[in-house]
């Protein structure tokens, strides 16, 4: 990989770049892949086989159920990887654990989250595993790219998490609200081009500047619905200071906020850096220093402001004929509120029941908690997403299937019908589930969501 000299002149002054390793790293065009594991979802290996999960060799130093693989494998033709219990993230990313376990006090708990650009839903994952008890406030301003937040998220299994798909500009509207937010900002994108040669084309210096106008537009409109104390992290996939340390200055410069340092092990082999005007540290990743691509991250704490005061409005709760239908599908019912939204039966954590009322009433939601099903007649069909999540039963009725049979269920193929059952079964591989199937006397109806079908064979 040839990396433009215009590209290299200017960001020849970032802090601890070596020229020559960094050159000669991409040039070698090694390809680092990491995973990180769902640790509401364990693997046991029922089948023998873990995938991919059981090629994982060598931990993330700075995140607990970070692994690299020794080599990169076929994620789709691995029926755990669709099961949720692991992520494919990037190892420089997941420095966003380190930098919460850092800065967000164990015991402050539960808190009002917002990971504000958050499609695919990496950071999105890793948030709602670090804040189990939390509201996981999801968005997404692009519309399609919001579309594989939800399926991501949906896969990942948890209730406490809402999908939202707005400009950054409309959380003004919730001035205070927010304990934690984090800007994984739009950026020029330098750090990924060992991971995306063709992006070398697309980058300019011209670009930089565009990104570092856009991500303070994008800090600007966010940074009211911080509460006093909060904390903002903020980071990009650039090596450009403009996007990086320069942010830092032009946040603490102006607004009420202060840079917050971490604690880095030297061994793991991170930069920080220091800002020019204002000494605020930042933490930077070079794939010379460290096994993945580059990073930029640094956290903020909002010294001034007002926490929110506006009144929260109560859901309209399902009927209790409708929640009655409910009965044997979940685990833990009695800590759930349940609401009705067109034909679907929602299930979210009672005590953010009037948060969620909140969002729905300020913000264009996509998803919330868990969609459990719809009624339908005296009948009720579950919905895919309780299917993946951590609410359904122990006792529903279900049949773990072999990893060519997982296969052609997730393809949407036929497959032998399993002997002994009816009605509604849920399809597991290993243990974990993978979604609806209704059993009848000569077929089976394969009930995965046709969008998400693997068509890859």
């Amino acid at each position: 990989m040839q990396l433009p000299g215009s590209f290299i002149k200017a960001i020849a002054h970032a802090p601890g770049l070596d020229k020559d390793a960094f050159i000669r790293v991409h040039a070698e065009e090694e390809k680092v892949t990491s995973i990180r594991l769902n640790p509401l979802k364990p693997v046991t290996a029922g089948n023998g086989d873990t995938g991919v999960i059981g090629q994982a060799d060598k931990a993330v130093p700075w995140c607990p159920q970070g692994y690299y693989l020794p080599q990169r494998p076929s994620f789709t033709l691995d029926p755990v990887f669709h099961a949720g219990a692991y992520y494919v993230q990037e190892a420089s990313s997941m420095f966003l654990w380190h930098v919460l376990h850092s800065i967000v006090p164990a015991d402050k708990q539960p808190m009002r989250v917002l990971d504000l650009c958050a499609a695919p839903g990496g950071k999105s994952t890793l948030l709602a595993s670090f804040f189990r008890d939390s509201l996981l406030v999801s968005n997404e301003i692009i519309k399609t790219r919001a579309g594989i937040l939800v399926e991501n998220l949906s896969k990942w299994g948890q209730a406490n998490v809402v999908v939202t798909n707005n400009d950054p500009r409309d959380f003004a509207k919730l001035e205070g609200y927010f304990d934690v937010i984090v800007v994984d900002a739009p950026c020029s994108g330098s750090g990924l081009f060992r991971r995306d040669p063709s992006a070398i084309e697309e980058w300019s210096e011209a670009g930089v500047q565009l990104c570092s106008q856009r991500q303070q537009r994008i800090l600007a409109d966010i940074l009211p619905a911080l509460k006093p104390g909060g904390k903002l992290i903020y980071s990009t996939c650039s090596y450009s200071p403009e996007e990086d340390e320069e942010i830092a200055d032009w946040l603490v410069d102006n607004f009420a906020i202060q840079n917050i340092a971490l604690e880095v092990p030297a061994a793991w082999g991170i930069v920080t850096s220091t800002s020019p005007q204002t000494q605020s540290k930042g933490y930077r990743f070079y794939p010379d220093k460290i096994m993945g691509e580059g990073f930029f991250i640094a956290a903020f704490e909002k010294t001034d402001g007002h926490e929110f005061t506006g009144k929260k409005p109560a859901l309209s709760a399902a009927t209790k004929q409708e929640i009655a239908l409910l009965n044997g599908w979940l685990n833990e019912s009695e800590q759930l509120f349940f609401l009705k939204q067109n034909d679907n039966i929602l299930a979210i954590p009672a005590i953010w029941q009037q948060d969620v009322a909140l969002l729905q009433k300020q913000l264009y939601l996509r998803k919330a908690g868990v969609t459990v099903g719809a009624p339908k007649a005296k009948d009720f069909v579950p919905d895919h997403q309780l299917a993946l999540s951590l609410l359904i039963s122990g006792s529903i009725q279900q049949v773990d299937l072999s990893k060519e049979e997982a296969l052609a269920y997730l393809r949407k193929q036929d497959f032998p019908t399993p002997q002994g059952l009816k009605g509604w079964t849920l399809a597991t591989f290993d243990g974990l589930q993978l979604g609806w199937m209704k059993v009848l006397p000569n077929r089976v109806n394969n009930y995965y969501p046709t969008e998400w079908r693997i068509l890859k064979n």
